[in-house]
């Protein structure tokens, strides 16, 4: 379901509150909260799928959406899990290409959208915005890099802790996030994910739930984390 943004005063301040709006600069964000629809998902509902026309910038106004990615034989492999304040859909929307990922909404999820053919007459008439673009595609792509360097190099254990403490930092202790979802988003089995979070949990670490991880130790959490990191950089 789309429809009208908030007045674009009101929308303008819900979009300052966003980093990456913000960084853009006030006459920037004002002319942005002009072009943008909001959308509202019930939990379950896919925005888009792998293979669709990029014609749209998202933001997270509240909410969670899942990023993922589907094999021919109907595997999927989770790519990023996204909350109040992240943005994307920004790669197809550039380059006009079909969507490389399917999003999916977690939880109902509200978001704030900018269409293609809008963005692309503002940065026209404002080029530093594209500016601002590229830098935002260049800090996705070290992200990438970084999981790829993951997968191939960090133990299952290291990467849960990676993936665990940045949840952390994003969503708070309360995490909703299914152990099948986690599994996909580090590439193991489910058993193994499980067996690890066991083994957490007896240690004090965390409690798990029905679809949901609490940390119960934030900053323990964040120095086996930053641990990691310094086995990774050894």
């Amino acid at each position: 379901m789309s429809g009208p943004a908030s007045p674009p005063r009101d929308l303008a301040r819900l979009l300052s509150a966003n980093p990456f709006f913000a960084s853009l600069g006030e006459e920037a964000v004002a002319a942005l909260a002009g072009l943008c629809v909001t959308r509202s998902l019930e939990a379950g509902r896919t925005l888009f799928c792998q293979g669709d026309p990029g014609d749209a910038l998202y933001a997270v106004r509240r909410g969670q959406v899942r990023i993922l990615t589907e094999t021919g034989d109907g595997r999927s492999t989770t790519l990023n899990l996204l909350g109040s304040g992240d943005v994307f859909g920004e790669v197809a929307l550039l380059d006009g290409q079909p969507r490389t990922a399917t999003a999916v909404a977690v939880e109902p999820t509200e978001l704030f959208a900018i269409l293609r053919r809008d963005l692309l007459a503002l940065i026209e008439r404002q080029p530093a915005i594209a500016v601002r673009l590229i830098a935002f595609l260049c800090a996705r792509i070290r992200w990438l890099s970084r999981r790829a360097e993951e997968a191939a190099f960090l133990s299952l254990e290291d990467r849960l802790l990676r993936r665990l403490a940045g949840l952390c930092e994003d969503y708070g202790s309360e995490i909703t996030v299914s152990q099948e979802e986690l599994a996909r988003f580090v590439g193991a089995a489910r058993e193994s994910v499980n067996r690890q979070l066991q083994i957490w949990r007896r240690e004090g670490l965390l409690t798990l739930g029905r679809g949901r991880i609490t940390i119960l130790d934030p900053d323990a959490l964040m120095r086996r984390a930053s641990d990691s990191d310094d086995r990774a950089g050894a």
